[in-house]
């Protein structure tokens, strides 16, 4: 029986998905992977010579190797369900990341004229969201989970990826967010909200923060949402030096997750060369 891809074969991989209870965001990734191969094929049959062929595709026409490793993942995942096993290729090797390059880093004091930049506009709303983002490591499709009730009780129970854990909002935080529901009157529920209740997308967090830059002279390559949160998992490491519970905190699975947001700068791993004082 040929190996073809249809809608029908693409309808039975969005509910076993569903079954998995995989998040919308990963559902939607996962599709779309396979839509776009499914498009190249035109109809044919599948055959590992063809996953060969547009994983060499892919590499020609620049993906990164991370973004390569993540399509090939969903067509593996779809050729699994199927039972389709001899379609499946592997994924291609990398080397684990030594530093972060600089460019691309956060530091504490850009995070903080940010926010800045937020007040002196007048955009409370964002200079929180900025706050909490950093001040508890959440992701900013978490949010909704700072409702508030968690605010009340100084902690949110958030559920992403079919676990669930507890986020604790410190002192400081729980008393600004405290302020600013009461200054906006909010009952119950998420309290970054738009003017129409409903919560505020990451499409509409993103073009706001990029707003920032120019006045709080933050570069725009590194005012992104999950830029904060690495930032929270680079102090909380420098002070715990435990990777596995902010592995726990940040809700990863997987400790080698958490490595990847803990790597120095290019300028930290030199500086530490240098100490070395190993040329004569």
């Amino acid at each position: 029986m040929d190996k073809i891809i249809t809608e029908k074969t693409i309808k039975k991989f969005q509910e076993h998905l569903e079954n998995e209870e995989k998040s919308k965001n990963t559902m939607g990734k996962y599709l779309h992977d396979v839509r776009e191969f499914a498009t190249t094929q035109n109809g044919k049959p599948v055959t590992k010579e063809a996953v060969i062929d547009y994983k060499q595709h892919l590499i020609e026409n620049g993906y990164a190797a991370r973004s390569i490793n993540s399509i090939l993942a969903s067509l593996n995942s779809l050729f699994s369900l199927l039972g389709w096993y001899d379609c499946r290729v592997k994924t291609l090797k990398i080397q684990r990341q030594l530093f972060y390059p600089e460019e691309k880093e956060l530091n504490k004091a850009e995070y903080e004229r940010l926010c800045q930049a937020a007040q002196s506009q007048h955009n409370e709303r964002l200079n929180l969201i900025l706050q909490t983002i950093c001040g508890t490591g959440i992701r900013v499709s978490e949010l909704p989970f700072i409702t508030v009730e968690a605010v009340q009780r100084g902690e949110a129970i958030v559920n992403c990826k079919g676990k669930t854990r507890i986020v604790f909002l410190v002192k400081p935080l729980q008393k600004k967010l405290l302020h600013y529901i009461l200054k906006q009157k909010i009952k119950l529920g998420s309290i970054f909200i738009t003017r129409k209740g409903k919560p505020i997308s990451r499409t509409n967090i993103w073009r706001e923060m990029k707003a920032l830059c120019k006045s709080a002279n933050v570069a725009p390559g590194k005012v992104f949402p999950h830029n904060l949160r690495h930032l929270f998992a680079r102090v909380f490491y420098g002070i715990e030096k435990d990777i596995a519970k902010l592995a726990d905190i940040l809700g990863h699975s997987s400790i080698n997750t958490t490595r990847i947001y803990i790597v120095s700068t290019g300028l930290e791993h030199r500086r530490k060369m240098e100490a070395m004082h190993l040329i004569i």
